[in-house]
């Protein structure tokens, strides 16, 4: 259970920003000439943050200039990916956020670093790409919520949850939203696949460094797999049901992960407002070949599915629409970011953001403590 400081937020913290979006000339949001490239800092030069960063590399309006992490192989790991000549090397990210020729931050630490290295973007006014989850807590969260309430309105600040940019999903949220399939009635989301982390062993090195190499491992780090992970799926239920689950109920056991102290599979079911019921199924042990993610909106007049791979509509028996993904869509949230800090046309979700990982933080305790919770117990009155 998490401690009783970590479980309230105010209801000033919570209440939505009066806009995500605004839209400045492109001078005063990049602060040189319109057209040149903008100048990114990578912060965390692990496996997901060199996989973004290579997307806004190879984007002709973007280049990596700074690289930091903890680790030196890591740094020369994402030189080598990035094929990278000259590049400036930091190991305190304090000291890349002091670099005036960096406009923009992609942030790919270890979750729990987020709120503190999101935060400090935003004092040294860069604009911001933070991978999910927002925190590992409540008040991690509270601290990215403050942050992006403060912010520069000149500074973009999206989050990886990439779906919000997927043409796909676009086009299943334009669908629900103009009721092809009806009033909603249910919807259902998952994340079934294997485990994606490895324990290694680090020999010789400070056990709370190898503790940070592993830090999937550790529920204090990652947040465990529903805070870590299956954030994804709640964005979307907070994009699409539009609003915040009211209570949630579930378990989660330890089948396979028996020497780490994160979950390896889960099941949750949350009721969100006006009655609508959300099922959630989450596992990390499923043998390689077989995976499902996504989900599943039911209304009176059909059903759509949603994935990375694509949205499905089903209009009746045998009347069915799919639409694929052309590629991974984090190419799509990458080159809208680049695209808003050229345009002007500026976003700030993370209030937004936190939101969500809130909803992973809901569930998480309800599964922890085997015991219905609420998000009023947990989080204050927000309505």
């Amino acid at each position: 259970m998490l401690p009783q400081n970590q479980r309230e937020v105010s209801r000033r913290a919570l209440l939505s920003a009066a806009s995500a979006f605004t839209i400045v000339s492109p001078q005063a949001v990049r602060g040189t000439q319109a057209n040149s490239k903008v100048s990114i800092g990578l912060i965390g030069c692990g496996g997901r943050g060199t996989f973004d960063a290579r997307i806004a590399h190879n984007d002709p309006r973007g280049r990596i200039t700074a690289l930091c992490d903890l680790f030196d192989d890591r740094i020369e790991q994402a030189k080598t990916a990035l094929q990278l000549d000259r590049v400036d090397e930091y190991r305190d990210y304090q000291k890349l956020l002091a670099n005036p020729s960096v406009d923009a931050v992609i942030i790919a630490t270890p979750p729990y670093q987020h709120p503190e290295q999101l935060e400090a973007a935003v004092d040294a006014k860069k604009h911001i790409y933070c991978e999910k989850p927002a925190g590992v807590d409540t008040a991690g969260c509270q601290r990215v919520i403050r942050a992006g309430r403060r912010a520069d309105p000149k500074k973009v600040i999206s989050f990886g949850f990439q779906q919000r940019y997927g043409p796909v999903y676009l086009e299943a949220w334009k669908r629900v939203k103009e009721g092809a399939i009806g009033p909603l009635a249910a919807a259902r989301a998952y994340w079934i696949g294997g485990d994606p982390f490895t324990r290694r062993d680090y020999p010789g090195l400070d056990p709370r460094l190898a503790e940070i190499r592993n830090w999937f491992c550790y529920a204090k780090y990652s947040g465990d797999i529903i805070v870590e992970q299956d954030c994804h799926n709640f964005d979307v239920l907070h994009w699409f049901l539009e609003g915040l689950p009211v209570r949630a109920v579930g378990y989660s056991t330890r089948k396979v992960r028996l020497t780490m102290d994160i979950v390896d599979n889960l099941t949750l079911s949350f009721e969100w407002p006006n009655n609508m019921l959300v099922n959630y199924e989450a596992n990390q042990l499923t043998p390689r070949g077989f995976s499902k993610v996504g989900e599943e909106f039911t209304g009176t007049k059909g059903t759509i599915t949603t994935s990375r791979a694509a949205m499905t509509h089903y209009k009746g028996p045998k009347e069915i629409e799919r639409i694929d993904s052309k590629r991974d869509i984090t190419n799509d949230a990458l080159e809208q970011f680049l695209d808003r800090i050229l345009t002007g046309n500026v976003e700030n979700v993370a209030e937004r953001s936190a939101l969500s990982t809130m909803i992973a933080l809901l569930g998480r305790e309800a599964m922890y403590t085997r015991r219905e919770q609420t998000w009023k117990g947990l989080f204050g009155n927000i309505a």
